[in-house]
């Protein structure tokens, strides 16, 4: 992912209003040198109130910023994230609801998706496959998860940025 200030974060939001968008808490490690080259997208749980999230997603090279709100957890149920598909890392995965952009927003219109409650996508998608998933290239098959991350991550900013 490339790189981005305080700035780009914040004028990226597509579904928050500009004052959400300037009282956003930024991610504490942003100034302390996030590795990017490692993030197919930004995601964080907001400090001050964990059931409000955000995510920054590369969609066509731009970002799109995402005002998300977790819901409360009431299960305790594995499932598996929407976006990187882990079929190991089961048991912190929670729903977030996001407000579409633009009008559909306004007329209350959401999507929700099942993610990593801490977003770490990445993370797992990097993993070398264990003997279960096999292959006789495993840095191939890594790859193919990262770029599986990134078309599902980007789908999802995409249908709430457009609003269908």
């Amino acid at each position: 992912m490339k790189p981005l200030t305080d700035k780009e974060i914040r004028a990226s939001f597509v579904n928050a209003s500009r004052r959400e968008a300037k009282q956003a808490n930024l991610p504490a490690d942003l100034d302390l040198g996030l590795r990017w080259e490692s993030l197919d997208y930004l995601g964080w749980v907001d400090r001050s109130n964990p059931q409000r999230a955000y995510a920054v997603i590369p969609v066509d090279d731009e970002p799109v910023g995402l005002l998300l709100r977790a819901s409360e957890r009431t299960r305790k149920a594995s499932t598996t994230c929407a976006w990187c598909e882990d079929v190991f890392a089961t048991s912190d995965v929670t729903l977030f609801v996001a407000r579409r952009a633009g009008a559909a927003g306004r007329e209350g219109n959401s999507l929700g998706t099942l993610v990593h409650a801490d977003f770490s996508c990445s993370t797992h998608v990097r993993r070398l496959p264990n003997g279960m998933e096999g292959g006789l290239d495993p840095l191939a098959l890594v790859e193919r998860r990262i770029e599986e991350l990134r078309a599902r991550s980007s789908a999802f900013a995409r249908r709430l940025r457009d609003g269908s």
